[in-house]
């Protein structure tokens, strides 16, 4: 799980450098960057299947609901507590926007665990991204993003 993990964080940190290098015009290394993120997620998933860690889709999905459970209920708010104890104000934004984001993702995990009982699969036709905030809405996005105000034009459609 240690390997998952360094490979998870080297992925996301790479994503983060080929966004920064793409703004400073340095397309060569941008995609670099991203191409090595990519190693890093096929290293990772290997290392997540290797240890067990992935199992049938309603499993999955149980795991994932305790996950998010875990972020909303304990993880950001010890997190915002103690950005406000620091007085940073950066740092209590992205985490108040997380924690907005993260119920909902549990919510949706859990919508998905019924109806995945119920019909096999969920029960939705599109799944919108606020790429603001990381908010998730079923069907349609909506007008703003009710977590963070983003215009549910800024929504990526999956």
């Amino acid at each position: 799980m240690a390997a998952f993990a360094g490979e998870s964080q080297a992925n996301r940190k790479y994503l983060a450098f080929a966004k920064k290098a793409q703004h400073e015009g340095k397309e060569k290394i941008a995609r670099l960057f991203t191409a090595a993120a990519e190693a890093e997620t096929i290293h990772a998933l290997k290392h997540l299947d290797v240890a067990g860690k992935v199992s049938s889709t309603s499993d999955n999905l149980k795991v994932a609901v305790e996950g998010e459970t875990y972020e909303s209920d304990v993880m950001y708010p010890q997190f915002i507590e103690q950005a406000k104890a620091d007085n940073n104000q950066r740092a209590f934004k992205t985490f108040d926007l997380a924690l907005g984001a993260e119920k909902v993702h549990a919510e949706l995990y859990q919508k998905a665990l019924k109806d995945l009982e119920a019909t096999g699969d969920l029960k939705a036709e599109s799944i919108h991204l606020c790429p603001i905030c990381g908010y998730i809405e079923l069907d349609h996005a909506p007008e703003r993003c009710p977590v963070c105000g983003a215009k549910g034009s800024v929504f990526k459609q999956y």
